[in-house]
């Protein structure tokens, strides 16, 4: 029976199935179709605003409301405070660094 159905309806592939650039992922977007894929994204500061909001509630929805929750979502928002902060200070602790004491 089961040898049948894939006779009459075939075999279902996803990579059968086309989707349009614009709506594909950036992980799903093909190298050659990358740079028609940025160029269809919003750059306005309205969609640049619904990205960072898109990120946010996926983010607050992924690691924060979930019902067995962890240490694990807080600790990336320091880790990535202590790598932002750390960037704009390095020129300064480079500076720093090179400076001999004596």
């Amino acid at each position: 029976m089961a040898s049948l159905d894939q006779e009459v309806m075939g075999i279902f592939s996803h990579s059968s199935v086309s989707v349009p650039v614009k709506d594909k992922k950036l992980l799903e977007v093909k190298l050659g179709e990358l740079p028609s894929w940025i160029l269809m994204r919003d750059f306005s500061p309205s969609g640049i605003f619904g990205a960072f909001q898109r990120g946010y509630y996926r983010y607050y929805n992924k690691y924060i409301n979930v019902k067995k929750g962890s240490i694990s979502g807080i600790t990336m928002v320091l880790a990535c405070y202590v790598l932002f902060s750390y960037s704009f200070s390095y020129k300064h602790l480079k500076h720093e660094r090179l400076r001999k004491y004596h």
